[in-house]
């Protein structure tokens, strides 16, 4: 995914969404699974929720945290904390449960095996009433992103989500090729 710089002139707009579309807020504690080394929604809920929020990133692979980490310097951030696991496994990521405000699945369910692991893992995260946005490839064939059969579907994602105690509050347009759901947690 080529993403030209964190305000999201690419494919994403990662500013737009975190605050137009899901209300991420000064002071919030937001979780990043599967943030990547580019770590865009990373770096800008970092800026969101300011001093006195946190946002933990966390990543599978411990290249692309220390990338993270460098790019939060760089960019006078000091609220990002990184967290190296692997999302499929449910616990793993250190997050105590029912911590954070806003928990974010952005480009990553294509790349598991079992996505309904990584929400069930996002829903232990994120507080009650609390929210979690998942963003992911569109159905279809495009120029770039992964093949058809690895990606999932908005409406697999939906019935996942309900059966682990989510339940929808709005779909959107992330980006030309990508959809856009919100979720709050009700358990």
């Amino acid at each position: 995914m080529v993403l030209k710089e964190p305000g999201g002139s690419g494919l994403l707009n990662p500013k737009r969404i975190l605050l137009e579309e899901v209300g991420v807020f000064p002071g919030a504690v937001v979780a990043d699974l599967g943030c990547g080394g580019s770590a865009y929604f990373t770096l800008q809920a970092g800026r969101i929720v300011g001093e006195k929020g946190i946002v933990y990133a966390v990543d599978i692979l411990k290249e692309i945290l220390s990338n993270v980490k460098v790019r939060a310097q760089m960019a006078g951030l000091h609220n990002i904390r990184t967290l190296w696991s692997n999302v499929e496994k449910y616990g793993a990521t250190k997050i105590h449960d029912n911590t954070t405000d806003f928990t974010l699945v952005v480009n990553i369910l294509f790349q598991n095996k079992h996505p309904d692991a990584v929400l069930k893992e996002a829903v232990r995260v994120t507080k009650t009433g609390g929210i979690v946005l998942v963003v992911d490839w569109k159905e279809g064939r495009f120029p770039l992103g992964p093949s058809p059969d690895h990606k999932v579907p908005k409406d697999r994602v939906r019935d996942i989500a309900e059966a682990i105690g989510m339940r929808e509050k709005k779909s959107f347009e992330a980006g030309q090729f990508h959809y856009g759901l919100v979720f709050e947690k009700i358990v």
